[in-house]
Order: C-alpha cells, then structure tokens, then sequence
C-alpha cells in the first residue's frame, strides 16, 4: 500500500507493567470512507525487530460499487506484509503478478531494488459490496537484500502453521513461535502471527527475539495486573518471558524479532540504509524508469512533493 502523509503516532498510555517499554496510540485517519490506523513508526519507536510500518485498515465497508484503489506506486528496500480478517484485496505488481487475498491469507512483497504494485477492490467484490478488514505491515530488508531481485509470494491459509488448544488459536504468518515456523521466508530473524483468544485464556510471548511486540486488534488483555483496550500497540522491554490473559474475546498481532543492522530513512514509500540511494529512487520514478504493472496501466500515483 502508498504511505499517505499523516501525522506521526504517538505516546499514548503511561507505561504501566515493567516489562512494557512503550504504548503506542496510532493515529487514525480517513481516506474517503476508508479508515487506517497508522502504530508504526511513532514517536520515539522507529521498529520493532524489522517492522518499520504498521496500519489497521478498516474494519470497512463499502457502498455496492465502491471500494479501495491504490493506484500503481513504487517501493525499495522493505518487503510488504499483508494479511486480512475480512474482505479481499487484488493485488498487482510489475513482475506480472495477479493476485487475490483472502482472511487467513500472507501476501508477502519483496521490493528489493524497486517494484511497483497496486491494490484494488474487484469488480465481483464491488458488485456484492466489498468490506475490508486487516493489517499491512512494512518489513525492513536487511542491507544484504535492500538491492535484491524484487520477489512475491502468496500463502494460503492451509499453508500458515495453526497452533490451537486452551482456548486460544494462533496462526503463524512469519518466522518462527511455539515450536513452529512458518513457510514464508525472510531474511532477518523475526516473527509474525495472529492470535485469537477467549476469555481467560493466557497466551506465553517468551523472550525468544529481543524486539517484541503486541497490537490489540479487538477485545482487552491483562499484563501483570494493568488492562489494555483495542487499538494499543505494545512493545515489551527485552528478556521478559509475558503472559498475556484475555479478560474478553480478544484478536491480537504479534510482532518482533532481532533488532535491525541499522537505521533506515522513510520518504513516501521507500525505505533504504542511503539516503543517496532514496535520492535516486525519487528520480526513477518522477522519470518513469520504474517497470509498469501488467494490467494497471491507465493511472499512477505520482511523486509527491513532500512524504
């Protein structure tokens, strides 16, 4: 998806447990009957692990006949992390590729050296009135790969690792947790996974990566004694085994991993170790030396004049 200008998160909750080193409040924005919740970056957090984006999109739903469109736009140096509750997306990209998301459902884009891709409601969807419901998230490449061949890959829900038992259900997007490890390779120690807990349940996070974090989807969570709503991203101090108690019905993102080989600079939707090498990104694209994308030819997104 396009970065859209907005203001930053921030702060939001006074930190409460000692294992908790930050409470991210994202910002929420529309965009034309289309509500996104940006918790990365924010103020004082750039990543978690690799993640240097993270936005709710929705819940939405769309009067018959409408839906998303993000026209074709660029990106470099991060990979693309889509995964849905509800809805579906089509996605197309210059490596030729067409392809539906569905809940359950990883979208996973390299970007590498540059890519273009769009996302769109389908006419079908369109037609029955669409809804969408999810997370994208934005994975930093590590500098090894931020001039990598440009990749896709698409897992079904079948494909993910489902850990069940106690009154909790976790499916396994990225990495590795509990034992298991999903299909969908990245190159930097990290983790994914969405988690579904009824009430009473208690879910382990061990300090397994030193970066970790939680984002309350829906429901409400107790961590030693402090409760926290929807639409919290919390991010724990490192080498603290948490336990996570679901004082209701509760939907969560786990996110994290190792912390990343350095800084990274964000301009609209590039990501790179170089400011340089953003520079001339910029240049490609505002001289359309970007490849186009099969089938999503008529429009794009221009270069704005400011991120």
């Amino acid at each position: 998806m396009s970065w859209t200008p907005s203001e930053d998160p921030e702060p939001g909750d006074v930190r409460a447990c000692d294992a908790l080193e930050q409470v991210i409040v994202p910002r929420a924005h529309d965009l034309g009957g289309f509500s996104v919740r940006r918790a990365l970056p924010a103020a004082g957090r750039q990543m978690v692990g690799p993640f240097i984006f993270f936005d709710q999109m929705g819940p939405a739903e769309f009067l018959i006949g409408n839906g998303i469109d993000v026209r074709p736009h660029p990106h470099i140096g991060l990979a693309t992390v889509t995964y849905l509750f509800d809805g579906e997306i089509m996605h197309r990209d210059s490596l030729g590729t067409t392809m539906s998301i569905r809940p359950g459902e990883l979208n996973l884009m390299s970007a590498g050296a540059g890519i273009v891709h769009s996302e769109r409601t389908s006419p079908e969807q369109r037609a029955s009135g669409a809804r969408l419901f999810g997370i994208q998230a934005w994975a930093a490449l590590p500098k090894s790969h931020e001039e990598k061949t440009p990749t896709f890959a698409h897992f079904d829900a079948s494909q993910l690792p489902r850990i069940s038992g106690e009154g909790k259900t976790v499916r396994l997007v990225m990495g590795d947790m509990f034992g298991r490890s999903s299909p969908a390779a990245f190159p930097h120690p990290s983790f994914y996974a969405e988690a579904v807990l009824a009430p009473g349940a208690v879910l382990p996070l061990d300090a397994d990566y030193d970066e970790r974090a939680v984002y309350i989807v829906s429901g409400t969570i107790d961590i030693a004694g402090d409760t926290f709503g929807a639409g919290r991203l919390l991010v724990f101090r490192a080498g603290d085994r948490i336990s996570i108690l679901a004082t209701a019905q509760s939907r969560l993102i786990l996110l994290g991993g190792e912390p990343m080989d350095g800084p990274r600079h964000i301009w609209w939707n590039f990501v790179s170790s170089s400011k340089d090498r953003i520079a001339a990104a910029k240049a490609d694209w505002k001289a359309k030396r970007f490849a186009p994308v099969p089938g999503d030819l008529e429009d794009f997104i221009p270069l704005p004049d400011r991120p």
